[in-house]
């Protein structure tokens, strides 16, 4: 059960490692882009050019889900960013349990946003858990572990396809494991859980009051969605990459000024406590650019005011 690119590796480690798919559960196909067209998730994508049966479904509260479900008599549920709670009565159809690839180190960052949570945080490191499922949110028992650094580069996006591989070779070693009951399920400890939400599309819009690292990060946590974007002269200007720079307190958070040519960018934006380094930005409308070519095609962005 899966749904978005993260699934995709998860469910190509079963299929090239033997295991026999008997189904593939994902979201419905839904409108997407500037044309509306219909897109399939990329897990039915791989799931049909792999002649894998297909099942899309809304909710599991629809007249005979369950029932459907029951039917492929599954030994066990693999869950992959599958974008739907599962209830007890699914969580209750196969023999060995459901089990859940969670791009964090649970107990941290349980729930919706783990990966852009993990950036968000500041975390160094984050990882993948395999865990059973039960009825709370990221809740069950941890059958595995394993840890990947979380580098100054890294955006949600990176992140999630370097933990997306990372998650599908530590499933498929977990599998055999469990059901051959070599691996013993430890509780999480609920006093460490932190948990995320949802990443709504407003919140991609910059605030210059905030610091230069929570700034940074956010940026970094939004890639590759909502994305991030501030306004210059009235038109959308998406931060595509920037870093983080101090140098003290600023009078006028959201004015742009030219750096020192040994800053790591030439152009940089004044926040609540220092600056931030502009490197790429796409206006509304145009390419992306390097941020000093930008300024130099807008004679007056250095001095001027981002809001």
């Amino acid at each position: 059960m899966g749904t978005p690119e993260f699934s995709v590796p998860n469910l190509g480690a079963l299929v090239s490692s033997g295991f026999q798919v008997v189904a593939v559960y994902t979201q419905p196909d839904r409108k997407a882009g500037r044309g509306q067209q219909v897109i399939s998730p990329p897990v039915k994508q791989f799931a049909v050019s792999n002649g894998l049966q297909v099942v899309q479904i809304e909710k599991f509260k629809d007249t005979g889900t369950v029932e459907t479900l029951a039917a492929f008599s599954p030994d066990l549920i693999v869950v992959a960013a599958f974008g739907l709670l599962l209830p007890p009565e699914v969580l209750n159809v196969p023999k060995f349990g459901c089990l859940n690839v969670h791009p964090s180190l649970l107990p941290r960052h349980r729930g919706a946003s783990p990966i852009a949570g993990a950036i968000l945080s500041g975390d160094e490191i984050t990882g993948v858990t395999i865990m059973i499922m039960d009825a709370g949110m990221d809740t069950g028992p941890i059958l595995s572990q394993i840890k990947q650094p979380v580098s100054d580069e890294d955006t949600t996006g990176s992140l999630e396809s370097k933990l997306a591989v990372l998650g599908a070779k530590l499933l498929v070693e977990t599998i055999p494991q469990w059901i051959e009951r070599r691996i013993k399920p430890q509780p999480q400890d609920d006093s460490q859980a932190t948990y995320t939400r949802i990443i709504k599309k407003e919140e991609g819009e910059i605030d210059w009051q905030l610091s230069t690292q929570e700034l940074w990060r956010r940026i970094r946590a939004f890639d590759p969605w909502p994305g991030s974007y501030t306004h210059w002269k009235g038109r959308r200007l998406k931060l595509i990459k920037v870093v983080p720079l101090h140098v003290g307190k600023s009078r006028e958070p959201g004015k742009v000024v030219a750096l020192p040519s040994a800053a790591a960018a030439a152009v940089g934006v004044q926040t609540e406590d220092g600056v931030l380094g502009l490197v790429t930005v796409q206006l509304e409308g145009k390419r992306e650019l390097p941020a000093a070519e930008f300024a130099r095609g807008q004679h007056d962005f250095i001095g001027g005011n981002l809001f």
